[in-house]
């Protein structure tokens, strides 16, 4: 079974409760969906359903992990530092985990992570994790493509980093936020400009003046609202490469 228990600014409060609901919400998940009876009652035999508050550290860099992390409901950032430096490594939603390859390897974590909105995750035990991806193949079939998808993306990251102005970068991105709101062409940015700024690799000031110029091509902004006026002009502008863009590609 699944233990609840609720997590605030000052760490975890009242009782871990067993709820046959939390299970369920938890079993939906990806990670576990097709997989063995005796696999799955192996994950949560130790697992933790929790809520965490905005801005709550999740996991440190450097450290070990106990667990893997899986978005169960809310937005994370995962961050990397460097002395006094940082900058955003990738936001994740419901249904994406987090980090599966330190967990795998038994190693420190190369990055950190914090909540941007008030998250709940699911906390699976990382010697389950592993045990259970030597034992049941279907576990680690989701490994393996988890994996393969990160790796994929990371190439992806560089190529849009090393190939694309900042300008191309900002562009892009708000092509993909259109196609993810099925085509809206009005959308809030659902984090703030900060955060987008590191995502993308721009500096917040030259973000801004990015705003400002991409009016010419089609694109309104007022505070974290964005209006796409000319689409047609902003993909012209853009040239959305498949390869680097498409995240089913």
């Amino acid at each position: 079974m699944c233990a609840y228990l609720v997590r605030g600014p000052g760490g975890p409060r009242g009782e871990p409760i067993v709820r046959a609901e939390e299970e369920r919400i938890s079993l939906a998940l990806p990670y576990f969906d097709g997989l063995s009876e005796a696999g799955t009652g192996q994950l949560m035999a130790g697992a933790l359903l929790q809520r965490f508050p905005a801005q709550a550290e999740l996991i440190r860099q450097g450290d070990r992990p106990a667990f893997l992390h899986v978005v169960v409901e809310g937005r994370v950032e995962v961050f990397t530092r460097y002395r006094d430096r940082e900058t955003t490594v990738d936001v994740l939603d419901a249904g994406e985990s987090f980090i599966l390859a330190a967990v795998f390897l038994d190693s420190a974590y190369l990055k950190s992570a914090r909540a941007l909105t008030p998250v709940r995750l699911l906390l699976v035990p990382a010697d389950a994790v592993r045990a259970v991806f030597r034992q049941d193949p279907a576990f680690a079939e989701k490994c393996a493509a988890d994996l393969a998808r990160g790796y994929r993306r990371l190439v992806k990251e560089v190529s849009n980093l090393k190939l694309r102005s900042s300008m191309e970068r900002l562009a892009n991105w708000l092509l993909h936020q259109v196609r993810r709101d099925a085509g809206s062409r009005h959308f809030t940015i659902p984090f703030d400009k900060k955060t987008l700024a590191a995502k993308l690799g721009i500096a917040p000031e030259v973000l801004s003046r990015n705003f400002a110029a991409l009016a010419e091509h089609g694109v309104k902004v007022s505070g974290k609202l964005v209006e796409v006026t000319d689409l047609a002009r902003l993909e012209a502008f853009a040239r959305p490469e498949a390869v680097i863009d498409d995240p089913g590609y």
